[in-house]
């Protein structure tokens, strides 16, 4: 037996699927989630958020607290942020999901968002994650940046011994010797957690690659290796975004990709879980 236990296999055999709300993480249907990597402004959030909801999109990402490599880069709008995801979630129709970056910020996060997001730098973070076990509301658990498949199932048993079961794994690349793009991203890693744990696992090509042209074809494989979904940067204007918009596709970019996600979905048997106005497949 694996030293991860609750999230193996051997413990449930049957893929678990994750409720936010009324929609489902790990069905039959993939999930997209789509947003700028950061909250910045009422107004970039308030028409990123219409333009992906009129796409399709039911899950929209922003970082209201971003935790940055240097201490001058911007570091969000938190509360103003998490407070203006919010309004246009409802306007819209949209599931939040957003990081919280450590246990002194849960309580505040937490009313504010649909999931929870825990970051590539968070974990390792064990006394974090033993909290987030206490909490009534799924968790999006990133892998770590160095992290071995391993110790990535290791820190979501963390998570699902403290008593929350509501994990969503998420590749989002690995640092290695190549520095050609940012991340290198693990393709790999979709179909073997699907071998060893029942968790839900989405991947995020945006991270995973740090280059906006490799965003679409590392979504297409992600979904032709079986992940449950994916996680999009988008921004309506990449170039003036204050967090990571070399990386981030335009909105265009997004709903061009769509209907090929659904094209490569329906080879897997699958569906794309989108609005009843998402551009259809022609």
């Amino acid at each position: 037996m694996s030293d991860y236990r609750l999230v193996a296999k051997d413990y449930k055999e049957a893929p678990t699927v994750i409720s936010v709300g009324d929609e489902l993480i790990g069905s039959d249907e993939l999930c997209i989630i789509a947003g700028p990597c950061a909250v910045e402004s009422e107004s970039q959030i308030y028409e990123i958020a219409k333009q992906i909801s009129e796409a399709g999109i039911k899950f929209l990402r922003g970082g209201a607290y971003k935790p940055r490599t240097s201490p001058y880069a911007f570091q969000g709008l938190k509360l103003d942020g998490l407070k203006l995801l919010k309004e246009v979630s409802k306007e819209f129709g949209l599931k939040v999901v957003t990081e919280v970056l450590d246990t002194s910020l849960l309580e505040e996060v937490y009313p504010y968002a649909d999931v929870l997001q825990v970051g590539s730098r968070n974990m390792k973070n064990y006394q974090f994650l033993k909290e987030l076990g206490k909490v009534d509301k799924p968790v999006l658990l990133k892998r770590g940046m160095s992290a071995t498949i391993d110790e990535w199932l290791l820190a979501a048993e963390y998570i699902m011994l403290g008593g929350n079961e509501n994990i969503i794994l998420c590749e989002r690349g690995i640092r290695t010797f190549d520095d050609s793009v940012r991340n290198t991203f693990d393709v790999t890693a979709i179909p073997l957690v699907k071998e060893l744990s029942h968790l839900p696992i989405i991947a995020d090509p945006s991270q995973g690659t740090g280059k906006r042209s490799l965003v679409k074809p590392m979504s297409l494989a992600s979904i032709a290796a079986g992940a449950d979904g994916l996680m999009l940067e988008v921004h309506h204007h990449p170039e003036e975004a204050l967090s990571d918009g070399f990386q981030s596709i335009y909105i265009h970019q997004l709903k061009e990709l769509l209907p090929q996600i659904k094209k490569q979905a329906a080879l897997m048997n699958r569906t794309v879980n989108l609005k009843h106005q998402a551009p259809q497949i022609v």
